[in-house]
């Protein structure tokens, strides 16, 4: 079991999230800020090649394709969510009906956020609409943690781009080591509203960390469960090198 009192910045988990979440106390995590596979890799066209320019990989990781069904999520996230607590996953247009279904019963409110991406992969073809847009589900019981600002920065839009440059975190070969990294500044903006300093913050789909980094720099502690090794090590020098 994780001593959530002796948890000073952050804690890594190198493991399955459905077994590591176990470990975790009840009623002791602040905020679920986490972005699960959203199956929809199985909807890919593959690359898309051009005599003009390079390639665009069209495709997302091996693990997209594993199915990940919301309800298989609800116990542990309800019995380790503080009574205080919030939970925000990202998905997509193919899930956001299956989370309403199985998480709107069991807390007093479910709303969503849109992330609207200003500068998603460009549709040369012209054959449909540019891919913009992806959900945030919300939810939360009464006497949530909320840092209510302005009527103006509390919309449930969101408008950034994705990672690019420096922010990516690259794998040995150079390359982009995630597909779906989310941007810092986003998760910075959720973790301001739904938690306080000092708070924890728990991604059981860590990736390669950037939930960790906001939530560290943002003086709350940590919790990043994953399971591809890579990802893990990832995380493990990004978080050292930066705190």
């Amino acid at each position: 079991m994780i001593n959530i009192n002796n948890l000073k910045k952050y804690k890594l988990i190198n493991d399955d999230c459905f077994s590591a979440l176990k470990k975790i106390p009840d009623n002791s995590v602040d905020l679920i800020l986490t972005d699960p596979p959203y199956n929809i890799a199985q909807y890919s066209t593959g690359n898309m090649s051009f005599d003009w320019r390079s390639d665009i990989n069209n495709d997302l990781a091996e693990w997209d394709l594993n199915v990940l069904n919301p309800v298989d999520l609800l116990p542990e996230f309800k019995r380790i969510l503080a009574p205080t607590g919030n939970i925000f996953i990202f998905c997509s247009y193919n899930l956001i009906g299956e989370y309403h279904k199985v998480f709107d019963p069991e807390f007093d409110t479910f709303q969503f956020m849109v992330w609207h991406k200003t500068n998603p992969v460009p549709n040369f073809r012209k054959s449909s609409f540019l891919n913009s847009c992806e959900l945030i589900v919300s939810c939360w019981n009464k006497g949530h943690t909320w840092n209510f600002t302005t009527q103006k920065d509390m919309h449930n839009f969101i408008e950034s781009g994705i990672c690019m440059g420096k922010e990516r975190i690259k794998g040995k070969d150079g390359k982009t080591l995630h597909p779906t990294q989310k941007p810092v500044s986003i998760l910075k903006k959720i973790i301001n509203i739904a938690s306080n300093e000092n708070d924890v913050v728990l991604d059981c789909f860590n990736g390669v960390g950037s939930t960790g980094e906001a939530s560290l720099s943002l003086n709350r502690r940590y919790i990043g469960i994953e399971i591809d090794k890579v990802y893990f090590e990832a995380t493990k020098q990004r978080l050292k090198n930066l705190f």
